[in-house]
């Protein structure tokens, strides 16, 4: 463990994207003396079967600006440290089947529009045209937005990690930070361990990036982190006639679902109406590269809705049921910020299944509030305070 330094600026704790992420943009600003450690390997929480979609548009101003500046942090990572990320620019297609969704999608819409986020409204038909396994007969409209698309979790987070090495960032795997040390209200630095050893960190500021572990690691030091995880689910099928390479993410609001291509196949997840949480307590530290038990009577809705608006889901073969647990937080927004309890114990996680798309920007934001000992700017909707 002879890897593992007696002192840091700065601690961060976890090495899915969001950890990476930030451990990257610290080190682009200058912040050089940083030290991630990951109790497993990197990815091996929940990072690595995310389904990798995308998207530009949200529901608030804040994350919208993040996932703009994640596509444009996406698109230009390969060329910047040669590893690639799986990013394809294949758009996304947005539908709605009642004139009541088409209202409230026209009302996003208009905020992206003061992003200059590119987008084209479509009738039923022309999103038949642009995704012809689309049932589109009961639809109301739709939206394309070309700038959307979709990575490889697994590979962004490893090009994201070559990135904050080449600045300077040490990346420790195998290390479990088993305490926080405190003096006169402001963290100090942290008690780890780890098969070759243990010891300390003397460190001015600490990143909890744990993902669905951040709750449990943040109560150690008396901060709270209200997120939970929930087991959440998609369907990988084998190559389905008509799915090309260049499908558009498709993605059924009022079906609660989801689509993207994959080898000729679709991955079709999304969010049931009711959450299965999963009940587990303390999340075994162990908990890496794993998944939970198939629940396909969990799943029904958004199966029954999905062959409905897609009909060859019907005759397809499901490869498939995946269910892995993400962290979900009670009002739907991220945790970001320093935390009130703790000088200098700063949390970015509780991405709500959407780290993917947004752990480029928020690792940005969390970046320049360490940095500048303030927000970048009013992010009061996902402060954890």
């Amino acid at each position: 463990m002879s890897a593992v330094p007696t002192h840091a600026q700065v601690v961060v704790v976890g090495g899915g994207i969001a950890g990476v992420s930030t451990a990257y943009h610290l080190a682009r600003l200058g912040i050089a003396d940083v030290v991630l450690l990951e109790q497993g390997k990197l990815t091996c929480g929940t990072t690595w079967h995310a389904a990798g979609l995308v998207g530009q548009t949200r529901a608030t101003r804040n994350a919208t600006r993040m996932s703009q500046y994640g596509i444009e942090l996406y698109a230009s990572l390969e060329a910047e440290t040669g590893l690639a990320t799986g990013w394809k620019q294949c758009g996304s297609l947005n539908v709605a089947k009642t004139p009541e969704r088409l209202t409230l999608m026209r009302r996003q819409m208009a905020r992206a529009r003061s992003f200059g986020i590119a987008f084209e409204w479509l009738t039923p038909a022309e999103a038949g045209q642009r995704a012809p396994i689309l049932r589109t007969d009961d639809l109301a409209g739709a939206v394309w937005i070309p700038g959307d698309g979709k990575a490889n979790p697994t590979d962004l987070t490893q090009s994201l990690a070559r990135g904050a090495r080449a600045r300077g960032v040490r990346i420790v795997e195998g290390v479990r930070v088993t305490g926080v040390e405190i003096a006169n209200g402001h963290v100090a630095g942290i008690a780890w361990t780890g098969a070759g050893g243990s010891g300390t960190i003397a460190c001015e500021t600490l990143v909890n990036c744990a993902g669905q572990w951040a709750r449990e690691f943040g109560r150690r030091a008396g901060v709270n982190v209200p997120l939970y995880a929930a087991e959440h689910f998609y369907v990988v099928t084998a190559p389905i006639p008509g799915v090309a390479p260049d499908l558009p993410v498709i993605r059924d609001p009022d079906g609660f679902i989801y689509y993207k291509e994959e080898v000729g196949g679709l991955v079709m997840g999304g969010f049931e109406p009711v959450a299965k949480p999963w009940n587990v307590s303390p999340i075994p530290d162990g908990f890496e590269f794993r998944l939970l038990p198939e629940d396909w009577d969990q799943f029904e809705v958004l199966m029954r809705n999905a062959i409905h608006r897609t009909p060859c889901l019907e005759t397809a073969q499901v490869k498939l049921l995946l269910n892995g647990p993400e962290s979900f937080t009670g009002d739907g927004n991220f945790i970001l910020g320093e935390a009130p309890e703790l000088a200098g114990y700063f949390v970015c996680a509780g991405f709500n299944s959407a780290g993917i798309a947004n752990s480029g920007g928020a690792g940005k934001l969390v970046a320049q509030w360490i940095v500048d000992g303030e927000a970048p700017l009013d992010l009061w909707d996902v402060d954890i305070r």
